[in-house]
């Protein structure tokens, strides 16, 4: 018998996120054993809409395989041979469920960069987010579960509900935020080890509805790429490339990180904001805002909406919100601002916005509460 939610994911993901046309090619990207019966079904769902499918079993204990015996030039030609298929079609689609988050973690850092130059730079970061339409979710695994410290049952009525919201409305209700940003020069953001300043003037502020990501809920823009001063104090876990990065703390000076403080991974940290120039410049300002989501799971794709949160990231901005930082990084580092995680505010114009994760501005107020997108 079918998971009904399955189904009406899989319509979501079809007809909203990638708005297939007929004879469009969708390059279905399937991660992990767990994720084979959405696949299926979207497999299904693409041919009935009179679209091509095309998948690609992928894992990350065989990625790690592979990572630790091939050659630079076997990973060049590996870029170039996804790049040809990425050209090739409409749409991608990743539904991402691997056993083991942390498959990748003991990969040395010399084969991470050569992955991130030669294989996801020019095929994701490039043609993929450039030029295709696309669109990346998490599947509710057990490994899923574990990281979230809840069962698979529970975890999976989560992933449903958050996955399956309207995000239409929820696209509505942002208009009034991303109008807000486009309209706003000074940020400030205060909390526990943290008072950050920068300009977002001229940076364009773009919505996440659903379209490129499941989950979604997140206003992103960016700063003015020399404008960031001061300290910021991120307090979850974040998760990249494999390895657990706790308590991390950033000071700036005129944009650049100039100090930075790991608990647990403090040398791997400074490695990564070594990778290249750009990867101590910011390039992305978000706010979290989806209402359902509301404690972290060390899964950036969920952490990073979570509402009443904010992310910063070291690395390579979009060209939707183009600050001019190019990275081969893109390291999302979140700050949750609720009362339950020591509370913060945020300021536009010296305007106060949000206080202890709840919007106060009066054209925001209550629009994207749970209450709001229920009815």
């Amino acid at each position: 018998m079918k998971d009904e939610r399955i189904v009406k994911l899989t319509k979501n993901l079809v007809d909203y996120s990638i708005g297939l046309k007929p004879k469009e090619i969708v390059y279905i990207e399937i991660r992990g054993e767990e994720t084979w019966n959405l696949a299926k079904e979207l497999i299904v769902c693409v041919t009935e809409k009179g679209g091509i499918p095309y998948w690609f079993y992928n894992d990350d204990s065989i990625l790690r395989k592979w990572l630790l015996s091939c050659t630079e030039e076997q990973l060049i030609q590996f870029g170039q041979f996804h790049l040809s298929i990425m050209k090739l079609v409409n749409a991608y689609i990743s539904l991402r469920g691997s056993d083991n988050p942390f498959d990748l973690s003991d990969v040395p850092e010399e084969k991470m960069n050569w992955y991130q130059r030669h294989f996801y730079k020019p095929v994701h970061a490039e043609e993929r987010v450039k030029n295709k339409k696309w669109c990346v979710l998490r599947y509710p695994s057990n490994s899923m579960a574990q990281l979230a410290q809840t069962s698979k049952e529970d975890f999976e009525n989560f992933y449903y509900k958050v996955c399956n919201l309207n995000y239409s409305k929820m696209s509505w209700a942002m208009d009034s935020l991303v109008s807000l940003m486009k309209n706003t020069e000074k940020v400030r953001i205060v909390g526990k080890g943290t008072d950050l300043v920068f300009s977002i003037k001229g940076i364009p502020a773009i919505k996440c509805d659903g379209k490129l990501n499941i989950p979604d809920g997140e206003i992103f823009t960016a700063p003015v790429r020399d404008s960031v001063n001061g300290k910021i104090t991120f307090n979850i876990p974040q998760v990249y490339e494999g390895i657990v990065y706790e308590n991390i703390s950033l000071e700036f000076e005129d944009g650049k990180i100039i100090k930075s403080f790991c608990s647990n991974n403090a040398k791997r940290l400074e490695q990564l904001l070594n990778t290249d120039e750009g990867a101590r410049y910011i390039g992305e300002f978000a706010l979290g805002v989806n209402p359902y989501i509301k404690k972290p799971m060390r899964e950036t794709l969920f952490d990073e909406k979570i509402f009443g949160s904010i992310h910063l990231t070291p690395g390579g901005c979009f060209d939707e919100a183009d600050n001019g930082n190019k990275s081969a990084i893109h390291f999302d580092l979140v700050l949750i601002q609720t009362e339950e995680y020591g509370g913060g505010e945020i300021y536009f114009n010296d305007q106060l916005i949000r206080k202890n994760g709840i919007f106060v501005h009066p054209d925001l107020k209550d629009k994207l509460s749970e209450e709001a997108l229920r009815t």
